[in-house]
């Protein structure tokens, strides 16, 4: 059997103040991996499909694997560019059976809301009928019509953080095999859940949901269920939460579950959203926690700044948190990863141990705040890093965030990096001489993703709200497009929900 497998992977903000250019994708061809240039081996859900076609002495055949970190649209030259080439490699492959795509499923470009389904309609021109087209999705997927018409499976993750990557990546490659097989002959349904919001699968509120999802997929007849939270700063018409549900030629019980699932849910609505605190309540909080912790037993408090994750599209480099830090005279606290390429380029022409006058943050825009005129101790510097973001099963997620430096101002530790990215691991700290779990405070740009390898280590979690890009309250994001008439949380009564 021969197994065709491509992916292209951003999620676009609307507001975001910056574009995505081609030149900001990480883009890997079967050319780097024949010369060894690059390494399949930390490739997400790729080399899984690779392992698991050469078990069964399948042909697989790589196309291309296109990343970038969030941010605004994507221009439509850029996305034709990458769309095309996938395509063209597609062709060259001649005779395929599967085709396996890891897509985002909230990539917008100039001219283009639904790039994924553009993509997969490509795709499907291109092979006809007969060839499967199986598509995991991040779960911050706007779920669309035109991916369910023209894919034969789609599957989500389930877990935010998103540690299930490969677990997922497995289930679908198997319900592709068989769909080629003529095994299993998958029929899809969606259900509007009528919600916009960010939901953490770490409350016990969101692992019951999981629960009865997979308690689901046990049924007969279903092959596969998926909770798509929707990108809540992706302004077009189609964002929103969807449930998803596959099963084996059963159209109509595939609506049902979605139904009732998606009813499920949306009566959890109260329950699942962040509980995001203003940022002086926020950081007041931690500061009485760390106030109140016996001796000898200390753990860092952990305060999520998500108005400033670089995994939603915001610039990294606002100052608000840092600035309440410095004029509280708050000390044992580190922040991470701040993003400004012209203070490492400083600090790495400084050296280790050098004293600098250094302009931090505050650049990229309104949201951003002001900079900080900063005298700093360069602590250390790693040059070509990659930060790691641990998964459920396998290697960590590598992510290349360029130069990174350690900078201490005022007994505050300071990491940043070349290019964007969330905090993803306290390894971010401990790499660069900052023990994690020996501060009282940690400040992390990152919504969720954070959770899983900081709770390890953590006194306490706090989720900030404080002034920025990508604000965790729903009502703050100014919609222009995404009708908000019919749904939660602007409108917070029991709905007459359809599909």
């Amino acid at each position: 059997m021969n197994i065709f497998a491509a992916g292209l992977f951003t999620e676009t903000n609307s507001f975001s103040p910056f574009p995505t250019c081609k030149s900001d994708f990480d883009v890997v061809r079967p050319q780097d991996l024949k010369d060894g240039t690059r390494d399949m081996r930390d490739m997400v859900p790729f080399v899984q499909w690779k392992n698991k076609s050469a078990a069964r002495n399948d042909n697989f055949l790589f196309g291309l694997s296109g990343w970038a970190q969030p941010a605004g649209l994507t221009l439509k030259f850029d996305y034709e560019s990458l769309r095309d080439e996938i395509l063209a490699s597609l062709q060259e492959c001649r005779l395929v059976d599967v085709i396996l795509l890891s897509l985002h499923g909230a990539m917008i470009a100039d001219g283009y809301d639904d790039c994924e389904g553009d993509l997969i309609s490509a795709i499907r021109q291109q092979v006809g009928s007969n060839v499967i087209i199986a598509v995991e999705l991040d779960l911050h997927c706007h779920l669309t019509h035109t991916m369910i018409e023209y894919a034969d499976i789609i599957n989500t993750y389930k877990e935010y953080p998103h540690v299930d990557v490969g677990v997922r990546g497995d289930e679908l490659f198997d319900l592709a095999i068989d769909a080629s097989l003529a095994l299993i002959r998958p029929t899809m349904a969606l259900f509007d859940c009528k919600m916009v919001g960010m939901y953490p699968t770490s409350s016990p509120e969101m692992r019951g949901f999981i629960k009865s999802m997979v308690e689901t997929e046990q049924l007969d007849e279903v092959l596969s269920v998926s909770f798509a939270h929707s990108f809540p700063y992706g302004d077009i018409p189609d964002a929103g939460a969807r449930v998803l549900v596959v099963t084996n030629n059963n159209l109509p019980l595939a609506r049902k579950l979605a139904e009732k699932l998606g009813r499920l849910v949306f009566s959890l609505r109260h329950q699942i959203h962040f509980d995001s605190l203003p940022m002086e309540t926020a950081l007041s909080k931690a500061l009485d926690i760390i106030a109140t912790e016996k001796k000898g037993l200390s753990k860092p408090v952990v305060v999520a700044d998500q108005s400033d994750n670089a995994g939603a599209g915001a610039p990294s480099d606002s100052t608000f948190a840092l600035r309440w830090l410095l004029d509280h005279q708050v000390r044992e606290a580190a922040t991470a990863i701040f993003y400004d390429p012209q203070v490492v380029k400083l600090a790495i022409a400084a050296g280790v141990g050098a004293e600098l006058n250094l302009r931090l943050g505050g650049k990229l825009g309104l949201t951003s705040g002001e900079p900080l005129d900063l005298f700093v101790t360069v602590t250390q510097i790693k040059n070509n890093y990659v930060h790691r973001f641990p998964q459920q099963q396998g290697e960590p997620v590598s992510i290349p965030i360029g130069n990174v430096v350690a900078l201490c101002a005022s007994g505050i530790d300071i990491v940043v990096s070349s290019e964007r990215c969330q905090c993803y691991s306290p390894c971010i700290f401990d790499d660069l001489g900052i023990p994690a779990s020996s501060k009282k405070l940690l400040i992390v740009k990152s919504m969720q993703h954070f959770y899983e390898a900081f709770a390890l280590i953590a006194r306490g979690v706090i989720y900030m709200a404080a002034p920025g890009a990508v604000p965790p309250i729903m009502q703050q994001i100014p919609y222009q497009r995404m009708s908000t008439k019919d749904k939660y949380p602007w409108i917070d009564k029991s709905l007459t929900l359809s599909t």
